[in-house]
């Protein structure tokens, strides 16, 4: 990853959305069509990952949060698992210096009870070392569901209900969003899918209830700044009401 100018490099759409979420899907699909094994897919996509932080730097959007590996992805084969887990140790031991000189900050979400040891400190150590940053707020969901986070939140407020603390009368959304691992960050402007697939898979249920949604028929590791900022003009094009007439 480049070390980037201080200077953003706004595309010629009219608006830009503060907070874009992705689900970046394709991989496998991108290797076998080249019949090369799954994980040289995973490869590419780091790649992709890589562009999209930069674009999304130059491009000004204050919130990026990338759906990086799912509860559900525990079930995949070993191997593939195993090299998954190796690419996450590599990307961040060589794009952690990068990132934290282009400004960005690092936000872990997700269950890192199930990660190696050695994988929960270089998280810590990437959230600790790019906790002053303001450019960019990278947020990566690693162990990830959103019935599971729901189910926490849940549980969460129950106990504080079950002890007093609480009324049952006093739990809100605002409550709920407090309790979720998401706190302090805006809901996405827009979600992108890449692949060509519409769902959204288990990603950001509470966070998206208005959230734009684009589907990008691109496999994942070809995703670069030209498919975002295509996406971002589709989104430019929409008018948000929140539930609203206007």
């Amino acid at each position: 990853m480049a070390v980037l100018s201080s200077q953003t490099q706004p595309s010629d759409t009219q608006t830009v959305p503060r907070h874009v979420a992705i689900i970046m899907d394709g991989n496998g699909r991108w290797a076998r069509s080249r019949g090369r094994p799954r994980t040289m897919g995973h490869r590419a996509g780091v790649e992709a990952v890589r562009r999209t932080i930069e674009a999304s730097v130059e491009l000004g959007i204050e919130y990026l949060t990338l759906y990086g590996f799912s509860t559900e992805n525990w079930k995949r084969p070993e191997s593939e698992v195993s090299d998954l887990m190796g690419l996450l140790r590599l990307f961040i031991k060589r794009e952690l210096s990068t990132l934290q000189k282009n400004g960005v900050k690092i936000r872990i979400i997700g269950d890192r009870s199930r990660f190696a040891d050695d994988i929960r400190a270089l998280l810590d150590k990437a959230e600790s070392a790019t906790s002053g940053n303001s450019r960019l707020n990278l947020t990566i969901a690693l162990s990830y569901g959103a019935r599971a986070e729901l189910t926490q939140a849940m549980r969460e407020i129950a106990k504080k209900v079950a002890s007093g603390e609480i009324s049952a009368d006093a739990i809100t959304e605002d409550l709920i969003e407090q309790n979720l691992s998401t706190v302090g960050i805006p809901d996405p402007d827009l979600l992108i899918r890449t692949s060509g697939e519409q769902r959204i898979s288990n990603f950001l249920l509470w966070q998206s209830a208005y959230t734009e949604f684009v589907f990008e028929d691109v496999l994942w590791p070809d995703f670069d700044r030209n498919h975002l900022e295509k996406a971002i003009d589709n989104f430019a094009g929409r008018e948000r009401r929140f539930g609203a007439v206007i």
